[in-house]
Parts: structure tokens; C-alpha cells; sequence
């Protein structure tokens, strides 16, 4: 090839270069200047980094949801959060990892904490770990609550907003619709299902339906007087909207129920750390006691200290349940419950247990049934009465059985203690020193040669622990007085061992410890229903706040303000319930049966003016007070609220405060006092028969 070709090929590559520069420049500036530059925008906006939580969330799921023994809490939670997040399957599998994420992060260091000090009491260890199971629940629990609180909150806004939306619309389906597509609140759902219900084709049999689903009562009293007002119109009461008064009513309701949840929540929000601390104080407690007064080794390393540790762990894990039940809210747990299959049901479905349960199960219709059945139905249980007694049997077996294995574990560490103490003919303040410890572990190996000599055969006499002590090479120089020293401290030692066998009194106690635990869900019925009497007075007041949004709507009659009040219900369920079914065969007759049922005065007067409204007067009338003293009530339900968190404070606080107290005083300053007094009074009568 020649040069002038080569310099022409040169020179045409050069050329080219150029124009595809300037046309890369021109285009660029021309794009620039297009939508194409507004694409490249959105599709950057889209992007998400290397890392995101939400995708995190969603694997975590997916991985939580094939893990057994997690797989359980993963549907627990969902069956929650399905009733807050509506049709949201996203939210709903987001929150639900979340939310066990977090309890996750919290119990697994405090598993770890615990296996680490008690890595030398396995029997403890055990019952700790079991318990922290437990706490797995109340973590959960807290976690659905706040969001279900976080529900409450954002109706106080979302209602706001329906106000003005109303003034615009005058429309109640329309002001719903425009507020929930508007808001980004997770109450916006709830919005938009009400929305749907009233638009329907049959809204009041959706609006049934949704009464069992919705995240709270407030809810469900707006989603139907939001129906009433469609459907029979709204109203003027004193120049203003009866529907927006109404609004305005629930909206007080919610705030004095806030206020409620933000006090019990500060009352008991340190109760239940304060009720299972002491379970993971003990260890160390029992090794600070130890290390620094070795003559309490005897006491907390043998039996005493065992059962006292027991005892705490029991009293912890019954104060535990207490609180716990004491501080409940009634949010979305009760709803819950009915859904799940729990294993009662699977195994009452067995026919060797169903014909074993219904052996316990008192006969329909006897007086201990009809007992049983009201305990249920005052405590509000989810619990069938074939499901109370599964509870029971079980509880009782798994007592008798864990009370016989603790009975034969506290003999093991008695003998075993025996065998492994470093053997002292004194007692002293602080540890032993290397050499003492090396002394006091040659004499306890010595005195193990000769206690497996023996061990068993209770017909030993001093004689035969004498001669077999000479025969040891550690003793053959020894003096008589020695030997003699070392003769009387085997056979203290032996007739421990041999005494340490299960006796017949410790079956009889697990049998009475199991009827302790057969009882025990019985009494639990008792204490529910106790702490549901003093929320008696808030109830009766909800009733009223019902009553005042119903009275004054046409076509609104007592049947259907009993309807509402059944639905609302919680305490007074039970006879609410009758009397709205025996109110086609007479009305008057069925509200004063309800009447005789109940003792509660206020709810009698309810009862009063409901049959006066029946057959006399207006309902408007027969309720007249309710609107005139409105500010009273009010005022009165702010100050029974305040007496309410209050009597439950005092009992939350001395049931959560037991188990530190016990603990304290029963492991730790008892035995100190009583074991120091005791080793005194030894020294001194050693001193004395010295002399």
C-alpha cells in the first residue's frame, strides 16, 4: 500500500471521528431539551439503593414462614394485623417480619445471657429458657398494640377531616371517599372499606360483616351511624348536623380512651421488666453470696437454695401473667382468638382424650356447670368449656410430672453437692485461698473412697467407716483424734446420701401441686373477672354516648339501640344478648328479665328508661338527660377513668413488685441472716468446748 493512501485512510478516519462527535454532541443537547431527559428522571426516582428494608422484610418472611417453631408467631401476628391492614398483603407481610424482627433481636441476647449464667445449673437454665418463650408473646403483643393505638390516633384526624369533607359534600359516602383517597393514614384502609359498604348493594349485610372485623369499637360506631344517616337522612339538633355531632361524640370517646391507654401504658410500662427480673438476677446473686460468705455455699448450692429458686420462679411467672392481664386494653386480641384452631380443639377431636375430658366436664345443666359457664362468659374468654378442661387436665399432669422430676433432681444436687464441696471444719468470711481449696478437695476425695463404700447399704455402722478411713494411705499416719474427726464427718456425709431417695410425702405434694395447677385456670377465670368489674362504670358510659347517637335518628327504636349495645358490649354481653332474643316474644318482659339479671345500678337505670321508652314515651324523652348533663358525664368518665388506673396501678404494682421482694428477702437476706446466726452460734459452742 502507498503512503498517499495510508495519509487518505488517515485522514478519512479522522474526518469520521469528528462527525460522530458532533453528532453525539447535537443529539445530546437535543435530548436534553426532550422528554427523554424527563424519562431518565422518573426511572432514576425508581431505583431503589443495593440495600432496602422493605425488601429485607418481604425475604425475612419468607424465611420466617418455613421456620416451625417461628411459623407459629409469624401467623399469630398476621391474624392481627390482617384486621389493621385490610386487603393489604404487602403491609401485612412487612409488619408481621417486622415486628418478630424486633422481638428477635430482643430475646436471643437474652437467651444467650441466660445460657451463659446458668451454664452450671441445667434445671434452671431450663425453666428460664421455657419462660423467655413466654416473653416472646408479650413483645409481640406490645408491638401489635402500638400500632393498634397508632390506629386510635390517626382517627382523631381522619374524623377532623370528615367534618369538613361533610360541610362540602353533604354527602356521608362521598366526605368518606374524598378523605381516604386524599390521606395517607393507615386508618385511609378503613376509610375506603366503610366507603365500600355504603356504596354496596347490600350495605347492611357488609356492614355485619364488618363489625367482626374492625380494628375497634370506635370504628365500628362511625362505620354505622355513617350507615344510619345514608340511609335515613341526616338531621338539624339545635341549629347543627346530628351526623357531625355524632362524629363529634365518637371523636370524645376516642380521646377519653387515648388518654386511658397512655396512662395504663406509663403505669405498667416498667411492671412487667420489674415482675421477670429477678429470674435472671438469681445466678448472680447466689454467686456474689457464695463468693463473699462461703458458709452460705452449704445452703444456696444444696437443696434449700434450689426449692427457694423454684418458689421465685413460680411466684415470678404467676406475677408475670397477672400483670399482664391486668394491663390488657382489649384491642385486636380478642378478635383474634375465635379464628385460631388452637390444639385444644385438635386433640379434644381424639376419642381416647374426648371420653377421658368429658369424665372432668360436670354434666350440662348442674350447678358447677352453669358456675363455670358464667366465669367464662364474665371474663370475657375465648375458651370453650371442652377447652377449659383440656387446660386443666393438662396443666395438671404437666405439674404432677415436672414436680416428681424436681424431686429427683433436688436429690441428685443434694448427694451431688456432698460429693463436690471442698470439705472445711470451719466456716469463713470470703473465699477460700489456693491452698486451702487444694487441702479442703483432697479430704472430700478422701472422704468419696470411702462414701462409695457405702453408699446404699443404711445399715452401716461407725465401726466400718473407722476401719475403712485406716485403710486409706492419706490416713495412716494420722492420729486417733484425726481419724476420729474424719470417721464423724463420713458418716454426717453418708446418712445424707442415703437418705436422699423419693420419699412418699413428695408424691403426695406433686399430686396436691397438681391439683394446685388443676385449679389454676379456674382461678385466673376469677381474678379476669374481677378486673373486668371495676371497668364496669366506663362500660355503662359507653352505653350512654350510644344511646345519645341513636336517640334522636328517625326510625330508630329500643330493639335496635339494644342491637347496638349487644354489639358494643363486653361486660354485660351475656344478658344483653338474651334479652335481644326474647325481644319479639315481649319486650317490656324481656328487659325486665335482663333487668333481674343484672345488679349494677346504673345499668338498671338504662334498663328503666328503656322500658319506658317501649310503651310510654319517646326515646328522645325517656334519654333527655344524656343530652342536657352531656358535660357531666364527661367530667364523670375522665374522673372514674382516673380512679380505674389508679386501683390498677396499686395491684399491678405490689402483684409486679412480689417476685424482687421474695427474691431479696427469701434468697438473699434470710438465708444470710439465718445461716450467719447459725454459724456463730456453731463457733462459739466449738470455742467453749475447746477451752
Amino acid at each position: 500500500m502507498s503512503n498517499n493512501m495510508i495519509f487518505y485512510l488517515m485522514g478519512g478516519s479522522a474526518a469520521l471521528f469528528v462527525i460522530i462527535v458532533l453528532i453525539y454532541v447535537v443529539l445530546s443537547k437535543k435530548m436534553q431539551k426532550s422528554e427523554y431527559k424527563r424519562i431518565q428522571q422518573l426511572q432514576q426516582g425508581t431505583k431503589r439503593n443495593n440495600f432496602s428494608t422493605e425488601v429485607l422484610f418481604q425475604k425475612l418472611y419468607l424465611f420466617y414462614i418455613k421456620v416451625p417453631f417461628i411459623k407459629r408467631y409469624v401467623l399469630k401476628i398476621r391474624r392481627r394485623l390482617e384486621i389493621i391492614n385490610i386487603d393489604d398483603e404487602y403491609n401485612t407481610r412487612k409488619g408481621t417480619a417486622k415486628i418478630l424482627t424486633k422481638a428477635l433481636v430482643i430475646i436471643v441476647p437474652i437467651i444467650i445471657l441466660t445460657i451463659m449464667i446458668t451454664s452450671s445449673n441445667y434445671l434452671l437454665m431450663a425453666i428460664l429458657l421455657i419462660f423467655e418463650v413466654f416473653m416472646v408473646d408479650t413483645l409481640i403483643d406490645g408491638s401489635v398494640d402500638k400500632m393498634d393505638n397508632k390506629i386510635l390516633k390517626e382517627q382523631i384526624d381522619f374524623f377532623s377531616e370528615i367534618r369538613h369533607a361533610y360541610h362540602e359534600f353533604n354527602m356521608v359516602e362521598e366526605a368518606i371517599y374524598q378523605v381516604s383517597q386524599d390521606d395517607e393514614m393507615s386508618v385511609s384502609s378503613q376509610g375506603e372499606k366503610i366507603y365500600e359498604i355504603l356504596i354496596s348493594n347490600d350495605p347492611e349485610m357488609e356492614l355485619e360483616k364488618y363489625y367482626d372485623i374492625a380494628p375497634n369499637s370506635f370504628l365500628k360506631e362511625f362505620a354505622g351511624v355513617s350507615y344510619l344517616t345514608k340511609e335515613f337522612g341526616d338531621r338539624k339538633v339545635n341549629g347543627a348536623s346530628l351526623y357531625l355531632k355524632n362524629i363529634n361524640n365518637i371523636t370524645q370517646e376516642m380521646q377519653l380512651e387515648i388518654l386511658k391507654r397512655d396512662k395504663l401504658n406509663y403505669v405498667f410500662q416498667s411492671l412487667s421488666v420489674i415482675s421477670i427480673a429477678p429470674v435472671l438476677l438469681l445466678e448472680p446473686l447466689k454467686n456474689w453470696a457464695i463468693k463473699n460468705f462461703t458458709f452460705t455455699a452449704n445452703w444456696y448450692e444444696g437443696k434449700p437454695g434450689m426449692i427457694v429458686q423454684i418458689l421465685i420462679l413460680i411466684i415470678t411467672f404467676a406475677s408475670y401473667v397477672l400483670v399482664r392481664k391486668l394491663k390488657d386494653n382489649g384491642s385486636t386480641t380478642s378478635q383474634v382468638k375465635n379464628t385460631e384452631n388452637p390444639w385444644q380443639a385438635r386433640l379434644y377431636k381424639k376419642k381416647p382424650i374426648k371420653k377421658i375430658v368429658d369424665l372432668f366436664i360436670p354434666k350440662v345443666g348442674s350447678k358447677e356447670y352453669r358456675k363455670v359457664q358464667q366465669y367464662l362468659k364474665d371474663a370475657a374468654s375465648h375458651l370453650k368449656m371442652e377447652w377449659l378442661y383440656m387446660n386443666r387436665i393438662a396443666m395438671a399432669i404437666v405439674t404432677c410430672i415436672a414436680s416428681i422430676v424436681i424431686f429427683s433432681q433436688l436429690h441428685v444436687i443434694a448427694i451431688d453437692y456432698i460429693y463436690t464441696e471442698p470439705t472445711t471444719d470451719y466456716d469463713i468470711m470470703g473465699e477460700l485461698s489456693a491452698k486451702d481449696k487444694k487441702k479442703a478437695m483432697e479430704l472430700t476425695e478422701q472422704d468419696n473412697k470411702v462414701l462409695d463404700q457405702f453408699k446404699g447399704k443404711t445399715k452401716t455402722t461407725t465401726v466400718q467407716i473407722r476401719q475403712a478411713v485406716q485403710r486409706l494411705k492419706y490416713y495412716q499416719e494420722a492420729e486417733d483424734a484425726e481419724i476420729e474427726k474424719a470417721v464423724k464427718r463420713i458418716e454426717d456425709k453418708l446418712a445424707i446420701v442415703n437418705s436422699e431417695y423419693m420419699q412418699w410425702f413428695e408424691l403426695l405434694l406433686a399430686f396436691v401441686f397438681a391439683v394446685v395447677a388443676y385449679m389454676a385456670p379456674i382461678w385466673l377465670l376469677i381474678f379476669q373477672v374481677k378486673m373486668r368489674q371495676l371497668e364496669m362504670e366506663d362500660e355503662i358510659m359507653q352505653f350512654q354516648t350510644i344511646i345519645l347517637m341513636l336517640m334522636r335518628i328517625e326510625r330508630v327504636n329500643v330493639e335496635i339501640i339494644l342491637e347496638w349495645l349487644e354489639r358494643y358490649s363486653n361486660i354485660f354481653r351475656a344478658p344483653i344478648t338474651k334479652c335481644v332474643n326474647n325481644y319479639e316474644a315481649g319486650a317490656w318482659e324481656a328487659l325486665e328479665a335482663m333487668k333481674e339479671e343484672v345488679s349494677f345500678t346504673q345499668f338498671i337505670r338504662i334498663i328503666e328508661s328503656l322500658q319506658a321508652a317501649v310503651e310510654k314515651i319517646p326515646i328522645t324523652d325517656a334519654f333527655d338527660e344524656l343530652d342536657s348533663e352531656r358535660d357531666y358525664y364527661q367530667e364523670k368518665r375522665k374522673e372514674a377513668n382516673e380512679r380505674l388506673i389508679s386501683r390498677k396501678g396499686m395491684i399491678g404494682k405490689a402483684i409486679g413488685f412480689a417476685p424482687m421482694v421474695c427474691m431479696f428477702v427469701g434468697y438473699l437476706i434470710i438465708p444470710l441472716v439465718f445461716i450467719g446466726l447459725t454459724s456463730m452460734s456453731s463457733s462459739f459452742t466449738n470455742m467453749t468446748a475447746s477451752r
